[in-house]
Formats: structure tokens, sequence, C-alpha cells
């Protein structure tokens, strides 16, 4: 249930990440100043085109972070749970050698 949870946070703070990281692209903005050289509409072709295109790589870089960092600690978590199984063996492989010490068990 928490593993959900905590996906849903993560899911909240790309968007947000993401709704953040468009108002700062020049090309959202809503600054309706003059162009100094050239015609409005080309400077408007032109600079649409450029802004869709890091719009792109933006959210494809971000997509390949969020899959890497949950790649990173899906293996985390496999490594911990396996350095805790190892060492519920070995604290049940070092009570089996105290009770034949003590001649608890033959």
């Amino acid at each position: 249930m928490t593993e959900i949870s905590g996906q849903k946070r993560s899911l909240w703070f790309l968007l947000f990440f993401l709704s953040i990281s468009l108002l700062l692209v020049p090309g959202f903005s809503t600054d309706s100043s003059n162009p100094k050289n050239g015609t409005k509409a080309d400077t408007h072709t032109t600079s649409s085109t450029g802004t869709g295109s890091r719009v792109v790589i933006i959210c494809l870089v971000l997509v390949a972070v969020v899959f890497l960092s949950f790649f990173l600690f899906k293996l985390w978590q496999k490594k911990k749970r396996e350095e805790q199984y190892a060492r519920l063996l070995k604290l049940f492989e070092e009570d089996d050698e105290l009770e034949f010490e003590l001649g608890l068990r033959d």
C-alpha cells in the first residue's frame, strides 16, 4: 500500500516539475513584444519549431531520468532484500553451532 502511495506522490511531483519547467521555456511566455528584425510571422514559426523540439527533448530526458531512478530503486531494494536474507541465514546458522557446542543437539 505504501509503495502505491509513493508512486502517486512521485507522479504528482513529476507533473509539478514538468509544469514549472514548461513555464520557464521562452516560447510559452505571453510576451507579445514586436520582434526587432524580420516579420512577426517569420519569427513566430521559427520560435515555435525550436520550442517544440526543446519541449520534446526535455520530456524525453525527464522520462529517462524517471525510468533510471525507478530501475536503480528496484535494484537497491533487491540488494537490500538479499542482504537481509543472508543475515537471517547467518543468524540461524550461528544458532545451530551454539546448540551443538552446548550439547543441546546431537
